[in-house]
């Protein structure tokens, strides 16, 4: 136990066996040496307790220190004190590292932790499994010499870890992880690999299935729709009248369906590199320009093109007319009769930013959210009196995800709507 006053007492303790040889050198009228001898085993003393501190720290097997008197009793319990503390601490550090190793190895996905070097430091049991990592014997070991695969090499050297990347398995070419890497202390990261296989096949089957059937239902409704136009329709009859002109009105829509599902599952599919080309934005919007014109015929809207003529883009010029054209094909379609459009290319400190705004009706705050789905619809009467899919904007979403972009809506009921997205300034192909 520490006591305040120890030093004190300690002090006045050597002051008094100083002054008891002082007393008595002064007796013998020797007094130099007898403090001289007073202080030499004063200090042999000192070196005896030294040596059984040193024996106590470095060789004795005991935790409690030996029993001493005078100040040499204080510096044993400060010791025997610090190394109490030190023990607790290292148990209950023990014990975090405990629990924080049982919550890994309960993670449903590998783990695995390397330095700022890649080298290993630590991974999980489900690591050790399906990434076929071996600990210790991989402890130290650079990560990206472990798992080979070009793909993830190349994610983990180029260092951009916002988006995760999906790559086999190394010891299962039948499996699909995703591989997410984030900081993790100061120096550094922590790996997560996810089982997507079975995500990852559902979602290839349903593109095929999605794609196999669209693809096959082109035919039967070609031939409808041909033997449709070519059947002699009798003016006479009212209803038959109605009845051929309704069914080749929904064959069309049928047909305008497959097409739009057939685009979709081109671009979920589509693996050409948006770096690669440019795209010459205000030709492709020239060309929408004429298109949405003869469109509007019977609307009879007033459509404003502002492009910027010297704004070129990377990308792929396929989906990028897709999107653009959805958007101001839409605002054709739904903005009512004589309305006002504006379409927007132009140039901005965040990017390129293509816009589409009318001033028709608007859409409550409560549908914004789900434009992109699938067959989502606002007002369904509407829609099938225009004739749309409801995939035009699912189509606009993929092809903004392919160029790291996102489709923006803002509306008012009564007042009118904007549908807008912006591509990078990386995506920005300056004139040469």
């Amino acid at each position: 136990m520490y006591y305040p006053f120890s030093w004190l007492r300690s002090t006045l303790r050597l002051a008094v066996y100083l002054l008891i040889f002082a007393l008595i050198g002064w007796y013998l009228n020797d007094l130099l040496f007898a403090v001289a001898i007073g202080a030499t085993l004063l200090l042999i003393f000192n070196y005896w307790h030294l040596y059984k501190l040193n024996r106590w720290l470095w060789h004795s097997r005991k935790m409690s220190p030996p029993t001493v008197r005078g100040v040499w009793e204080h510096i044993y319990e400060g010791i025997y004190y610090l190394q109490r503390r030190n023990r607790n601490k290292r148990k209950e550090l023990g014990e975090l590292v405990k629990r924080f190793r049982e919550g890994s190895e309960a993670l449903p996905d590998a783990a695995v932790v390397v330095d700022a070097k890649a080298c290993i430091i630590w991974c999980n049991r489900l690591a050790r499994l399906e990434l076929g990592l071996k600990w210790p014997q991989d402890a130290g070991r650079r990560l990206d010499n472990l798992i080979r695969h070009p793909a993830f090499i190349e994610y983990f050297h180029a260092g951009d870890f916002r988006y995760p990347i999906e790559v086999a398995s190394p010891t299962n070419p039948n499996k699909t992880f995703e591989y997410r890497v984030m900081p993790y202390g100061n120096e550094h990261l922590l790996l997560i690999a996810r089982d997507i296989t079975r995500v990852s096949q559902l979602e290839a089957m349903r593109k095929d299935f999605v794609a196999n059937v669209s693809h096959e239902l082109r035919t039967p409704l070609t031939v409808i729709n041909g033997y449709l136009e070519i059947m002699p329709v009798d003016d006479s009859d009212p209803f038959m009248k109605k009845a051929m002109k309704e069914m080749s009105a929904q064959t069309q829509r049928m047909q305008n369906l497959i097409e739009d599902l057939l685009v979709l599952s081109r671009i979920e599919a589509s693996s050409e590199r948006i770096y690669e080309h440019v795209v010459k934005m205000p030709a492709v919007l020239t060309q929408i320009e004429r298109e949405a014109q003869a469109l509007n015929k019977d609307k009879q809207h007033t459509i404003r093109f502002h492009v910027d003529p010297t704004l070129h883009v990377y990308g792929v010029e396929t989906e990028l007319r897709s999107a653009c054209s959805n958007l101001v094909f839409n605002a054709v379609h739904y903005t009512p009769q004589q309305g006002e459009i504006n379409v927007y290319w132009q140039r901005t400190p965040q990017g390129a930013r293509f816009a589409v705004v009318d001033n028709g009706d608007g859409i409550e705050q409560a549908h914004l959210s789900r434009l992109t789905e699938r067959f989502y619809r606002v007002d369904k009467a509407r829609s099938r009196k225009t004739g749309g899919s409801g995939l035009g904007l699912s189509i606009v979403k993929h092809v903004l995800s392919h160029h790291n972009s996102q489709l923006e809506i803002t509306s008012t009921v009564g007042e009118g709507s904007e549908f807008f997205f912006v591509l990078d300034n990386e995506l920005i192909a300056e004139q040469q």
